[in-house]
């Protein structure tokens, strides 16, 4: 394929993974900073694809760029995770639709909450969790329990909560973030006898 026709291909496939993932252009030009016109010139075929276009839209859609440019008109679906460690936790995110339900894997180091006081916040959302392995400790407001494998447990975000090792123990964990979860927004700090944060 020469270097005009791979051009070519790039807006039907840009228009095409857009679709797949259920994004408006309203949404896609928010996320990358993109004019809305710019990027329906770009799927249709009118603009050149050029690096300042196609580098936010990679980052947008979580995939090489590669993937934009030279990838089989029928996209592959494997997702190649990218583990971050946040506050000693490790997680892997196992999607890579953005604005929509967002799956990790949560891994829990043995001893990593050993002395330290949970610290219950709260964000937008909807939460899913599956412990995989080990016993995972969740505080929910006022409530402290213990979820062990294969247990499962789903809750409204706005509700103040933390997670932990519930022993010495490491802990795998999948969750699931509804819309928006995926951006922590720390609203309030939950502190027993104050009533719950609207």
């Amino acid at each position: 394929m020469n270097d005009e026709a791979v051009l070519a291909a790039v807006g039907p496939r840009l228009r095409e993974l857009r679709r797949r993932r259920g994004v408006t252009l309203t949404a896609l030009s928010e996320t990358t900073g993109i004019p809305i016109s710019t990027l329906s010139r770009l799927e249709s075929g009118r603009r050149r694809p050029g690096l300042e276009l196609l580098l936010p839209l990679a980052r947008a859609y979580q995939v090489p760029i590669d993937e934009l440019i030279g990838a089989p008109a029928e996209l592959d679906p494997r997702v190649y995770p990218q583990p971050f460690t946040r506050n000693g936790m490790t997680v892997v995110p196992l999607t890579r639709k953005p604005g929509g339900l967002q799956a990790f894997k949560h891994i829990l180091p043995a001893g990593l909450t050993d002395g330290r006081e949970p610290d219950p916040r709260s964000h937008e959302g909807y939460h899913w969790l599956y412990v995989l392995r080990g016993r995972l400790r969740v505080v929910l407001g006022d409530k402290d329990f213990i979820l062990t494998e294969g247990e499962v447990a789903e809750f409204d975000t706005h509700l103040p909560h933390w997670f932990g090792n519930a022993d010495e123990h490491p802990v795998e964990f999948l969750s699931i973030l509804g819309p928006q979860g995926e951006r922590v927004h720390i609203k309030a700090r939950y502190r027993p006898g104050n009533p719950r944060p609207l």
